[in-house]
């Protein structure tokens, strides 16, 4: 691939992150989050977009990031995986960027197992993880997860 990657660059605990722009549908207002029963840990919920459910990630969790009560200035970007659609609240959506492919480094080449890292730009004021949202949840975490979202939409049409 060649010619630039738009990303969506996010905070968190002051840490900035990116996904793809073409994965992310909108970023909203945080709304309350539903349990969802027996997903798995890096689940927080789900919630409802206009009749569609979609678990909400737990970003911190997953990272080894302190917890936090959500803020009234904080916002969850709805993205889009290649299975469903999803949701992950941020302390702070930053910005659109524009990068040269080329100029992001593999993470095969910083560390190999860091699963959901798809790569790292470096900026003049600090570097930016690029998560793949695809690879975030393990397989089994997939199917918990499934399972979990199958049986609140048996209890829901009761």
């Amino acid at each position: 691939m060649n010619g630039p990657v738009e990303l969506v660059v996010f905070i968190l605990d002051g840490r900035r992150f990116a996904i793809s722009l073409s994965s992310v549908e909108r970023v909203i207002r945080p709304v309350e989050v539903t349990p969802l029963p027996k997903a798995p840990d890096i689940v927080s919920g789900v919630i409802n977009l206009q009749g569609t459910i979609a678990p909400v990630f737990n970003l911190r969790k997953r990272f080894g990031l302190p917890e936090k009560a959500i803020g009234l200035g904080d916002q969850m970007i709805v993205a889009r995986t290649s299975g469903r659609t999803v949701s992950f609240g941020v302390d702070e959506v930053e910005r659109v960027l524009e990068f040269p492919y080329e100029k992001i480094v593999p993470r095969e080449k910083i560390h190999p197992e860091m699963e959901y890292v798809e790569g790292v730009i470096k900026l003049e004021d600090g570097m930016v993880l690029i998560h793949d949202i695809d690879r975030f949840l393990s397989l089994d975490e997939k199917k918990a997860l499934g399972a979990a979202i199958k049986k609140k939409r048996a209890r829901r049409a009761r």
